[in-house]
């Protein structure tokens, strides 16, 4: 709940919303203890006094009755309308929807065919018509309104039942003999609740909307009784003479629907899953920098990351994914970085175009140069000149990240045309030459196919020849034979390798296979709790890992031909980034660990050409 009003309360408008709505409810509630004119009685003789005479603050109406009192017996009565109408209308609906879902077939055709036959209609026609079918009155009202809002419900609630049904959770418990009912009951509505309310908390608006415009017309509230509809109506033949009569119940109707919309779209936000990380606006073009400390001087490396420190910034909590990390390569180089899942890799290569998504990202601290130019805090334009020209990203999964309306030639024209000015058909023709570079046959053909037409491999292959596209410096590999089978693999790891030898580029290639590290890459770094505890050539850290937690790494490698062997496990979990220990985060994982090692900072120890973060190093230095 907490976190729900934490969410909440950071959309402003929400807050103006729950404010004003707040404000309302308690002066409603608080109308039968309050000292007012009896809203029925009329004093004809003192008809369409003005607002602000003495007893009278809002005035009076064409009878001579107080508006500030039925203004706020009004106000209580079109409000429990409106939210009894929203809470029948969702019942009911939902309901509907929640049994034509989950039962499909017939079931869910008849239903649904009667639920399009109510959406036929407009649905003030059909609120009229009930309302002519059981007569004037506020409860036949409620019914009308709440009748032809059932529809909505049913409609958005069956398509979300609908994909819930066919997921493992439901087969699980169909497999543990529970019922049709208990499913539905301890299954299914707790994960459509939160929809049943966002569709609740953005529909109370127009329900006491649609409730005023019914008594406006006489076929709500009935004399004397009010609501804010009939007060307009009644007010309507005075409206140029006497205009404080209708503006009166027409500002408070737009203060109720206007604070319950913006409340609504609040809540909506909050509960909305994808947005518990607080980013309840549009991430930022670039990482937010909030850099601290002094900026590290530069180096002759072609790309340089030095003391790069990246955190997450949800609500109080503080996730130090990257804590200080220092990485160079040089033209025609592969470094390596390798950890588990979690360890910082991904979001220190992110963190150096500045793509991580802010909020939460932030960058807090270090450098990242570009041939001496530091690229945090550079401005947009040269961030966006250097993205995909000079620096470019393949990432691990093509299909998300090539466009699926789009075909492959589209997409590679569009890398090419956005830092180069040449033609569509230059542009194009330079696709196909791609195409042949990155060993895909018939590249005529496969340029105008899409993303999802080809296989894994040759997607893959795409997103290397769109890093290509504009012949970068360096290229940035996370994770791209991930999701491969080990020939493809293979294929993969050659065409890079060769590209590397060919074009003289720099990769910084991120992995979890210590076996494609030691196919592709000269050195390679080790990454644990954000920080790199080892870095040297390629092959002497295979070798001889000088760190605890590189040698068990290795260890969890299987080897071919090598016989029968025990693959043990590391003990424990990675930390936590936000309660990370004291001294080195490794500790409570080590068996060799001393009280000497949690007792403060571990820093980077040894020689220019083998680094490690231990202070009992498996192999001297």
């Amino acid at each position: 709940m907490n976190l729900f009003l934490k969410l909440l309360f950071r959309n402003r408008l929400a807050t103006i919303g729950a404010v004003v709505l707040a404000a309302i409810l308690i002066m409603v509630l608080l109308t039968p203890i309050l000292p007012l004119h009896d809203p029925d009685v009329t004093a004809t003789a003192d008809r369409f006094k003005r607002p602000f005479t003495e007893g009278h603050l809002l005035g009076k109406d064409h009878l001579g009755r107080d508006l500030l009192s039925r203004l706020l017996h009004g106000t209580r009565l079109s409000l429990a309308v409106g939210i009894a109408a929203a809470l029948i209308a969702a019942t009911i609906g939902s309901a509907i929807g929640i049994i034509a879902g989950y039962f499909g077939g017939r079931t869910d055709n008849i239903v649904m065919r009667i639920v399009d036959m109510l959406m036929a209609f407009p649905y003030i026609l059909l609120a009229l018509a009930i309302v002519a079918a059981l007569g004037p009155g506020l409860m036949n009202a409620l019914i009308a309104v709440a009748a032809v809002n059932v529809p909505f419900f049913a409609r958005n609630i069956r398509g979300i039942t609908v994909g819930l049904t066919g997921r493992e959770f439901i087969d699980a418990a169909r497999l543990a003999g529970m019922g049709h009912t208990r499913i539905i009951l301890t299954e299914l509505l707790p994960n459509v609740l939160p929809v049943i309310v966002i569709a609740m908390s953005t529909t109370v608006g127009w329900m006491i909307l649609e409730t005023a415009g019914l008594s406006f017309l006489g076929l709500g509230s009935q004399p004397p009784q009010a609501d804010l509809g009939s007060m307009l109506g009644e007010a309507r033949s005075a409206m140029i003479s006497h205009p404080h009569t209708s503006i009166v119940p027409g500002i408070m109707i737009f203060l109720i629907v206007m604070s319950i919309n913006l409340l609504g779209d609040g809540v909506r936000d909050a509960l909305d899953p994808r947005l518990r990380a607080g980013a309840l606006s549009r991430p930022l073009a670039t990482t937010l920098i909030q850099r601290q400390g002094d900026i590290p001087a530069a180096t002759d490396d072609l790309l340089a990351i030095q003391e790069l420190q990246t955190q997450f910034h949800v609500g109080n909590r503080i996730y130090r994914a990257v804590g200080g990390v220092s990485l160079a390569v040089k033209p025609g180089e592969c470094l390596g970085v390798i950890g588990e899942s979690g360890s910082g890799k991904s979001v220190t290569a992110l963190s150096v175009m500045g793509l991580v998504a802010s909020p939460p990202g932030v960058i807090t601290g270090g450098a990242v140069r570009f041939q001496g130019e530091d690229l945090i805090g550079a401005p947009y334009e040269t961030l966006r000149q250097k993205r995909g020209d000079r620096v470019a990203y393949i990432f691990q999964d093509p299909l998300s990240t090539l466009h699926p309306l789009y075909r492959i030639g589209q997409q590679l024209a569009e890398a090419i045309q956005s830092h180069h000015k040449v033609s569509k058909a230059q542009a194009r023709l330079r696709a196909i030459q791609l195409l042949k570079d990155v060993r895909i046959p018939n590249s005529e053909a496969w340029v105008d196919y899409y993303p999802h037409e080809l296989s894994g491999g040759m997607r893959q292959r795409v997103g290397i020849a769109m890093a290509l596209a504009n012949e970068p410096d360096v290229i940035i590999a996370d994770e791209p034979t991930t999701a491969l089978d080990v020939t493809v693999q293979a294929q993969i790891l050659s065409l890079l390798d060769d590209l590397r030898l060919d074009r003289g580029l720099a990769i910084i290639f991120i992995t979890h296979d210590f076996g494609v590290v030691g196919q592709i890459c000269d050195r390679v770094a080790v990454m644990y709790a954000g920080q790199i505890v080892e870095e040297g050539p390629t092959q002497v850290v295979l070798d001889a890992p000088a760190h605890p937690y590189t040698k068990r790494l290795i260890a969890c490698v299987p080897e071919l031909g090598g016989g029968r062997r025990e693959l043990t496990a590391i003990p424990g979990l990675p930390p936590v980034v936000d309660d990370l220990p004291e001294g080195c985060a490794f500790a409570p994982r080590c068996e060799k660990a001393l009280k000497s090692c949690r007792a403060g900072d571990v820093v980077l120890q040894g020689t220019e050409l083998r680094v490690v973060r231990c202070l009992y190093p498996e192999e001297a230095l």
